[in-house]
């Protein structure tokens, strides 16, 4: 069945006026209400008000305008069914083939500082969702059925079908579309539940902006799947990877995949750890990951010079690692990088010259994703029958707050120094202790039980690359519970050490550093990374 009559009533005007004019010449009727209807009426269309077509008047300040049988009526009535068509005529309904539809802007509106309570309850939409369900269920069949849009990115797909040999959208199209609008409308519906079970208060002002929790009583994730992988962190697993409906600007889920082979599981995980650290830096850096840890970090003045000093940290665990710049990949960086296995490479661009040498290692993952200030919401841990979630670390630590607490104090290089390493720490996994000189890693120690087997590690990882320690600085992302760690760190040569402090034997601690001639700054704040 062609599209004979359409509906059009949307906030997010983008594209609109072009998607109806094209309509028009098709020999749609336009039906629509309130500010699209003035829109399209201005741009010359001939267009028909939706309380004209109902014959009943908006009512209630535009609360009610399409709950009318005249609209779901036209909108429900099953295409297949003589018995549904012989109601419409016998009622004088008119279908309603299409539907063009997008919600008030609640999320938008909460979001605005100051918005008051009642602004929030106004801006529940109740006809559109009611519209947008009926004409998803009646997507009909592949003789025919009602199609709906919610996006105007698929205006132009609407068309195309219309213009194909059947006149009209497919069933495929207007079954994928409808499934587009049940997702939209759960997130739609989802938003609205966390904002009124944030509520701080049982009765909240109308007029006022109401106090919010941090964490609603009821919270939706909606997720959508960008592609299947081929197992899990073990072949025996299956996975697949989600990306969140909306992804700001920055984080991995914006990658594209310039080369390579299918990203896996593994790849993902450490391509985020490996992206998260290395945009951190302000000054030109590369991070190498293995196993979701940085296994060498170092700043340069080339993309090159950082990578070599990165590399230069741990060859061994740097094997099918996964390599992140925060700068463009140049031809010279790029030779550098081919003499090694790597798994997965990130930058925000390459030089083609770099493209062409990786283009000779077809396996080889070159992403490309464009830096940016965006943070996830929340982060979220699966446990058994639950999640935990929480604010991300994104916390910038105030270098004033930080306080020297021992005899001998911090040179400016030292200084210097030591904050590198205590930015490479926050990416480390817990317990973490990172040996750092002239912004580069010189031994890792992540994840072990006790700190001070951490420090060991540390020590043995940059004696094995053949780095010396001595003169070097060192960060903890967690206090030291003993002495014994600073001690470890102290006898491999380090010089200078930056911890949180806020053990109960600080004191202990502080006295072995002063024993040891080793100046050490507290920050007051822990990193952990489970």
């Amino acid at each position: 069945m062609k599209i004979q009559t359409a509906l059009l009533s949307v906030s997010d005007k983008t594209g609109i006026v072009e998607f109806a004019q094209a309509l028009a010449q098709r020999g749609v009727r336009l039906l629509s209400t309130g500010g699209t209807a003035k829109l399209l009426s201005q741009a010359g269309l001939t267009v028909t008000e939706v309380a004209q077509h109902t014959g009943s008047p908006e009512i209630l300040d535009g609360r009610v305008k399409t709950l009318h049988p005249k609209i779901h009526g036209g909108l429900l009535a099953r295409r297949d069914s003589a018995e549904h068509l012989k109601t419409l005529e016998e009622h004088g309904i008119d279908r309603i083939d299409l539907l063009v539809v997008n919600l008030y802007p609640f999320r938008e509106t909460v979001a605005k500082p100051g918005c008051t309570f009642a602004d929030a309850v106004e801006n529940i939409d109740i006809g559109g969702p009611a519209m947008l369900r009926a004409a998803a269920k009646n997507h009909g069949t592949p003789e025919g059925g009602a199609c709906v849009v919610i996006d105007p990115i698929d205006y132009e797909r609407v068309l195309a079908d219309m213009d194909g040999p059947a006149a009209h959208p497919s069933y495929g199209l207007r079954l994928e579309l409808a499934a587009k609008v049940y997702a939209h409308t759960a997130a739609y519906d989802g938003a609205i539940a966390a904002y009124l079970t944030s509520l701080a208060q049982a009765e909240p002002a109308q007029d006022s902006a109401p106090e919010v929790n941090t964490w609603p009583t009821v919270l939706t994730i909606q997720l959508k799947q960008e592609q299947t992988l081929r197992y899990g962190e073990n072949p025996h697993q299956s996975a697949a990877f989600y990306a969140d409906a909306t992804i700001g600007e920055g984080l991995l889920g914006r990658y594209k995949q310039l080369q390579g082979k299918e990203l896996s599981y593994n790849n993902i995980a450490d391509a985020d750890a490996a992206w998260e650290c290395v945009r951190s830096f302000d000054a030109g850096a590369c991070v190498i990951v293995k196993h979701a840890n940085p296994c060498g970090v170092a700043l340069g003045e080339t993309a090159e010079q950082a990578y070599r000093k990165a590399f230069q940290t741990d060859p061994t665990s740097a094997f099918g690692g996964i390599i992140a710049f925060n700068r463009e990949v140049d031809e010279a960086a790029a030779q550098a990088i081919s003499s090694q296995f790597v798994e997965v490479l990130l930058a925000p661009s390459y030089t083609q010259g770099a493209l062409d040498l990786f283009a000779a290692k077809k396996n080889v993952r070159v992403l490309s994703i464009q830096p940016g200030q965006a943070h996830n919401a929340f982060d979220v841990k699966r446990v058994g029958g639950g999640w935990l979630v929480q604010t991300p670390d994104t916390f910038r630590d105030n270098t004033e707050a930080f306080k020297v607490v021992t005899q001998v104090q911090p040179t400016a290089q030292q200084m210097q120094d030591m904050l590198f390493a205590w930015n490479v720490a926050k990416y480390v996994k817990s317990n973490a202790i990172v040996f750092c000189g002239q912004g580069m890693t010189l031994g890792v120690g992540a994840g072990q039980m006790s700190r001070v087997d951490s420090a060991r590690i540390a020590s043995i990882k940059a004696s094995n690359a053949g780095l010396t320690l001595q003169g070097s600085a060192v960060a903890s992302d967690a206090f030291f519970p003993f002495r014994d760690g600073l001690d470890v760190v102290a006898e491999a040569g380090a010089t200078c050490v930056i911890q949180p402090g806020g053990s109960v034997r600080d004191d202990e601690v502080i006295a072995a550093a002063n024993e040891r001639g080793i100046a050490m700054v507290l920050t007051g704040t822990r990193h952990f990374r489970h």
